[in-house]
């Protein structure tokens, strides 16, 4: 009759096994390049307040201990784990994001904040976190679980299926919209999009999908079109009308704000949104002389003048624009060296979902290396003039605990799914 396990011999089992994980199984390359975007970031934090006095890196610091930490823990279980209780952590999410969402319906509510207009914020004292960052987890969780479940071919056979991505997706979408944070929203579409084109759906859904987003540019178009007409008649610029909202109110059925169209004006028509270019283009002309000024070198480390003397704000000088603080420091050369970091990054991620042992797996490395993907083409766009400013961080390198935490814990993920990509005994 076999002898009962005892609780020392439970924990000697595990550590066995844990050695075994750690030393046969684990993928260094992304830690390895992950925790070097990371310092790379906390340097240039500290570079972008240092002649202020700022302490935001110090902060930064303690975040990536603890985003390595929740990495360690999250890499050591079985991603199958996630795969069971998927329903239970998007549904933290869902209550944290309607929490919000009635603050932000202006019923005041315990450590909820609303700052700069947004209510995006749950302060529980030692640390505030923004929920709409741990909801892009909680849905990548879920829509994986869907679809690892589900067999996915023609349209119409995979039409409940689809309706189920589209609900479980809208919700939180919706809710952040609410807020408002439309950069947290746009980046939903692609990472759906892209878990749904690995899951084989009908090439025809991508082709109608793409009609519907020809169809919403062209209705944001003729809106973006006559709220530039409706500033012309009315003798305003897109910094007086921000803070009277006059548009929005009556004159526009799409649910945006007028600060909102104020971005995507300046984009397109800065003349028109900030003729002197002091309001809402003044961002993006100060990161575009910074980038620019880098030159091939840059102006070394701390020596960047656009931060240093003021002209691009410190407020998103060490977060949503310090991309253009790096390039103006460290230049091309240094730009090129961050970008490969990243190709390395999200390649490996690609190499490891290839590996994977199921499609959970599979799916759940894929929508990690997509959001990630999409935070990193928005954010250095918006740095270099190619898209309108969202207030989209930059994965690793931008200022701010909750995004730090959600990126060690997606590459968590991937390395559980590394681990655990075929069985040992």
């Amino acid at each position: 009759m076999p002898r009962e396990l005892t609780l020392l011999d439970r924990f000697y089992r595990y550590k066995q096994f844990f050695v075994r994980a750690a030393d046969e199984r684990s993928d260094f390359i992304n830690p390895l390049c992950m925790f070097l975007l990371s310092v790379m970031g906390i340097f240039f934090i500290y570079s972008a307040q240092c002649h202020s006095n700022g302490t935001q890196w110090e902060m930064q610091t303690l975040w990536l201990v603890t985003g390595m930490l929740l990495y360690w823990v999250i890499s050591a279980l079985n991603y199958k784990l996630f795969l069971q209780n998927a329903h239970l952590l998007y549904g933290v999410c869902l209550i944290m994001l309607v929490y919000l969402a009635i603050e932000a319906m202006g019923i005041n509510l315990p450590i909820a904040v609303t700052r700069f207009g947004s209510t995006r914020w749950l302060d529980f004292g030692v640390i505030s976190i923004q929920p709409s960052e741990f909801a892009k987890v909680g849905t990548l969780l879920m829509l994986c679980s869907l679809l690892a479940r589900t067999r996915i071919g023609d349209l119409r056979d995979s039409f409940k299926t689809v309706s189920m991505v589209t609900i479980l997706s809208g919700v939180p979408f919706f809710l952040i919209f609410l807020e408002p944070d439309l950069g947290s929203c746009l980046v939903f579409i692609p990472m759906v999009l892209a878990l749904l084109y690995i899951s084989n759906l009908s090439q025809r859904f991508f082709a109608a999908t793409l009609g519907v987003c020809l169809l919403v540019a062209l209705l944001l178009g003729w809106d973006i079109y006559r709220y530039a007409q409706f500033l012309e008649d009315h003798q305003l610029t897109a910094m007086q009308n921000q803070s009277q909202n006059a548009y929005g109110s009556g004159h526009s059925w799409l649910p945006l704000k007028d600060y909102q169209r104020n971005r995507i004006l300046d984009f397109i028509a800065p003349d028109i949104a900030d003729p002197q270019g002091i309001g809402t283009s003044w961002n993006r002309t100060q990161a575009l002389i910074a980038v620019g000024s880098g030159g091939l070198w840059g102006k070394g480390w701390t020596e960047g003048t656009q931060a240093k003397l003021g002209y691009l704000p410190r407020s998103v000088a060490s977060n949503d624009f310090i991309a253009s603080n790096i390039l103006e420091e460290v230049g091309f050369i240094g730009g090129a060296s961050m970008l490969s970091l990243y190709a390395i990054l999200m390649l490996n991620t690609l190499r490891i979902a290839h590996r994977a042992r199921d499609r959970f797996g599979m799916l759940l490395a894929v929508g990690t290396s997509a959001l990630l993907i999409v935070h990193l083409f928005i954010n250095l766009g918006m740095n270099v003039g190619f898209m309108p400013i969202t207030g989209v961080p930059l994965p690793f390198l931008s200022y701010g605990g909750s995004f730090m935490f959600v990126c060690w814990i997606l590459q968590g993920f991937v390395q559980s799914v590394y681990r655990f990509r075929r069985d040992f005994s």
